[in-house]
Order: C-alpha cells, then sequence, then structure tokens
C-alpha cells in the first residue's frame, strides 16, 4: 500500500495517518488468519526468548486493549496452537501454548499488566525523545528537522523496538540479580557448611579429649596404687651371721 496516498475524503493532513490505520488493519487481518503451524513458528522462531516477554506481542494485541478483547485473543490463539490440535508437532505446540498461557496470566493481572503498560508508555517516551534529539542534530546541521519517524508506521516501528529493548533489558537485569542472590545463597550455604564442619571437629576432639583425659586420670590413679603398694612390702633381708665363742 502506498502511504502517500490518501483515503478518499480524508483531509490532506489526516492522509498519511489514515493509510497507516488501514495498514495496520491489513496487517492485523492477515496475522489473524495465521494457520496453527504459522503461529507456532511465530512464537519459537529465533529470538523468541525476548520476542515473548512481551505479552502484547506475544497475543498480537494493541497494549489499549481491554481485558475482554485479551480473553477473545488468547482463547482463539489457545485453541490455535493446543497440543491437541497439533498431535504430530505436540511438543512444539506445548511450548507455543504455554507461552501463550503465561502472557495471558500477566495481562488478567491487574498489577503485571499495570507494569507491562508502564514499559510501553518510557517506550513511547524515549522514542520521542530520541525523534527530538535527531531533530536538533539536523537543524545545528542546517538540514531539515523532518525525521523518518514522522512515518507513523515508521514511528510504530520505532516505538515497537525500544519496547522490546526494555523488557529485554528487565529481563536481563532480573537474571543478573538472580545470578546475584543465588551465589549469595550458595556462599552463605558455604559458609555455613564449614562452620558445621568446625563444630563438628571442635566437638569430636573435645570428646576424643575427654575420653583421653579419663584414661590419663585413671592410668595415674593405677599407677599411685601401684606405688603405694610397693612401699607397704617390706624388703626381706637375711639375719646376720654371728660368730660362734668357744
Amino acid at each position: 500500500m502506498d502511504l502517500n496516498m490518501p483515503l478518499p475524503g480524508a483531509p490532506p493532513s489526516e492522509a498519511l495517518f489514515s493509510n497507516f490505520i488501514a495498514e495496520v488493519k491489513e496487517i492485523e487481518k492477515r496475522d489473524s488468519v495465521l494457520t496453527s503451524k504459522q503461529q507456532i513458528d511465530r512464537l519459537l522462531r529465533p529470538g523468541s526468548t525476548y520476542f515473548n516477554l512481551n505479552p502484547f506481542e506475544v497475543l498480537q494485541i494493541e497494549p489499549e486493549s481491554s481485558l475482554d478483547d485479551v480473553k477473545k485473543q488468547y482463547r482463539k490463539l489457545s485453541i490455535l496452537v493446543h497440543p491437541d490440535k497439533n498431535p504430530t508437532d505436540r511438543d512444539r505446540a506445548q511450548q507455543a501454548f504455554d507461552i501463550i498461557n503465561k502472557a495471558y496470566k500477566i495481562l488478567e493481572d491487574d498489577t503485571q499488566r499495570a507494569k507491562a503498560l508502564e514499559i510501553v508508555e518510557e517506550a513511547k517516551g524515549r522514542t520521542d525523545m530520541m525523534i527530538e534529539e535527531k531533530r536538533k542534530k539536523q537543524k545545528k546541521a542546517g538540514k531539515s528537522t523532518k525525521v523518518e519517524e514522522d512515518d507513523p508506521l515508521k514511528y510504530k516501528h520505532a516505538v515497537y523496538v525500544m519496547t522490546m529493548k526494555l523488557f529485554a533489558d528487565l529481563e536481563r537485569k532480573r537474571r543478573q540479580t538472580e545470578e546475584r542472590n543465588m551465589e549469595e545463597r550458595k556462599r552463605k550455604r558455604e559458609s555455613e557448611i564449614e562452620e558445621e564442619e568446625k563444630k563438628k571437629i571442635d566437638k569430636e576432639w573435645q570428646k576424643n579429649y575427654e575420653e583421653s583425659r579419663d584414661n590419663r586420670i585413671n592410668s595415674w590413679k593405677a599407677f599411685k596404687s601401684n606405688t603405694k603398694s610397693k612401699k607397704k612390702v617390706k624388703e626381706f633381708r637375711p639375719p646376720k651371721h654371728k660368730a660362734e665363742t668357744r
């Protein structure tokens, strides 16, 4: 579709945006009829680990969609990728089904959905700042302040890219925090084990010392007892011989 061609009856100033909306609807219509295999491939495509962090991307819905629309889209996609509907590709279908289920659970929870929407809004804000910086640089260089993101479709793509980047950054930070916590728990456990081993060794040493002390005391008592007995036994001395007197 030529984005420069206005829709019939549309004011010139709204022509580009009107065509953009029509283009988006065509894409949504095309995606809505993806086959089960195509949906599974989409959810398991290269890089899906990060793509699927965005629940709106997983369910193919706009962030502004109502909860009812979220539920409808979830039911439609879950039926398409359900393992029972894909018996020849059951393992991959199960993976895709789990991804859709996880995304739905995020969006049906008010707190988690609010966090996801905050990320989208932050992406829009950062994109707008990036566009403004580009305009300033071009103006400073004496060039036109028109940028490619003036095209609504390209602006939407820029927001999409920024949104995915923010979701990915948050996931990396979460993993790094989790790894640090795991390392900390590991070090703490190793320290506890080391302390337990030390206490065990000290206890064993104390036990052996007590036992050996008792043995030493008993040996000493036996020695003293034998010494006293020897002193009590008188040494036998034969009588002195006296010479006879005649």
